[in-house]
């Protein structure tokens, strides 16, 4: 695990134990030592509590940790909390959101993160050629096409899609494993556009007697729900509701303050040698279900010997035909060892199509920066993004971006 000193680390290991995944080691790899051995620590109490003999070793060094590796997981965050909070304030001059995956931020985002993602990978694959790349780093889509176009086994996976399975399974009181989804779009662009239970659809019913759960999670209009006949993403609210966030953003403050501060009371916490579970305050720090949808994950990947149903970033590959076939994509595929295959999706509603097209288009723009940086690269991608979109926002959004990120950006000009 590349960002193994991440507070999400024991939540991974925990699905590793308490799911009996058959892992033999989990190397974690982080750049920060005194970090990496507190979470560490608390991953082999959390094991050795689970009774699985799987061994956490630590180290600074992607090839030592990488070599014969089965799988590489990708959770790592160039220039830390920091960063994201800057991510989060200065598009805000400018009248734009400021977020970690979706805008200006998203864009300094992968600004920071493609380069160094695909030099780990090029190591990777010279001591570990034929393992997997999960990736879970933001902006997952756009980072996993980079992988991608490097020709690198990788997939990309976010926990948006298992939350709201586990919502509605929970909703209408049925195994979470007995809802499938119709998942379209991109990664925090995306819509279940279906839902069935044991085969039956159930959307329907779900909107029309379920609204409040929905819009608690969602965080968007009712009306809006049952009126399109879909359930969004959350991140949708960022396009929908853009200006009132905008507003909330400046009154309210940054959620990566507020992340930073869960973070310090996380490590606090895993220092406890008498430790030997995830702390509740795990849940407040975002990623719910993440080790389910990991180790669901991995168990297709490496070991089970037929596919299984999950919702990942793959190759489009023809599935939505408004998109090239090598644009990224986030939907239900049959995921085995020989990777992902989408499953179909029917008719794109043309307000979700609409919106998908003119962000994946955004994303070509954005990964192009990130490959080759320049001013003039940065500047584009932010005309072309659907939340930016004029030139007297693009134009000084692009200068902020590299005043902002010039630590991890120097020339890039």
């Amino acid at each position: 695990m590349i960002g193994g000193a991440s507070t999400y680390t024991p939540e991974l290991v925990d699905g590793i134990g308490r799911l009996g995944l058959p892992v033999d080691e989990l190397a974690l790899v982080d750049p920060d030592t005194d970090r990496l051995e507190v979470v560490a620590g608390l991953g082999r109490r959390i094991l050795a509590r689970w009774g699985s003999p799987c061994t956490v070793t630590t180290t600074t060094d992607v090839a030592e940790a990488s070599t014969g590796a089965a799988a590489v997981l990708l959770q790592l965050r160039v220039g830390g909390q920091a960063a994201r909070e800057r991510d989060e304030t200065w598009p805000l001059s400018c009248g734009c959101i400021g977020q970690e995956t979706t805008g200006a931020g998203g864009l300094a985002k992968a600004m920071r993160t493609v380069p160094v993602v695909r030099r780990i990978a090029e190591r990777v694959r010279e001591v570990a050629p034929d393992a997997w790349i999960v990736d879970f780093t933001n902006p997952v889509g756009i980072v996993t096409r980079a992988l991608l176009d490097d020709g690198h086994r990788a997939i990309g996976l976010c926990n948006v899609a298992i939350g709201l399975q586990r919502l509605i399974a929970k909703l209408l009181e049925v195994e979470p494993g007995a809802v499938e989804l119709t998942h379209v779009g991109l990664n925090h662009l995306s819509w279940e556009t279906g839902v069935t239970v044991a085969g039956e659809p159930v959307l329907p019913r779900l909107l029309r007697d379920f609204g409040d759960a929905l819009v608690e999670e969602v965080e968007l209009p009712v009306s809006l729900l049952r009126r399109e006949g879909t359930i969004p993403s959350y991140y949708l609210r960022y396009f929908y509701e853009h200006d009132a966030l905008v507003r909330e953003s400046r009154e309210k403050g940054s959620r990566a303050a507020a992340v930073a501060r869960i973070e310090r009371e996380l490590l606090e916490l895993y220092a406890d040698p008498e430790l030997d579970s995830k702390p509740e305050l795990l849940a407040q720090r975002g990623g719910a279900y993440y080790s389910e949808a990991a180790v669901a994950l991995l168990r297709s990947l490496l070991w089970d010997t037929v596919p299984a149903r999950h919702v990942v970033n793959v190759r489009n590959a023809g599935t939505l035909p408004f998109l090239p076939d090598e644009a990224v994509i986030e939907v239900s595929a049959a995921v085995g060892r020989d990777g992902a295959a989408p499953l179909p999706v029917g008719e794109v509603p043309p307000l979700a199509g609409g919106l998908i097209a003119h962000t994946a288009a955004y994303e070509v723009l954005a990964l192009d920066a990130a490959r080759h940086g320049g001013r003039d690269r940065i500047a584009r991608a932010l005309l072309a993004h659907p939340l930016i979109g004029q030139l007297d926002r693009a134009e000084p959004l692009a200068d902020l971006l590299l005043a902002e990120n010039a630590p991890w950006l120097a020339g890039t000009r």
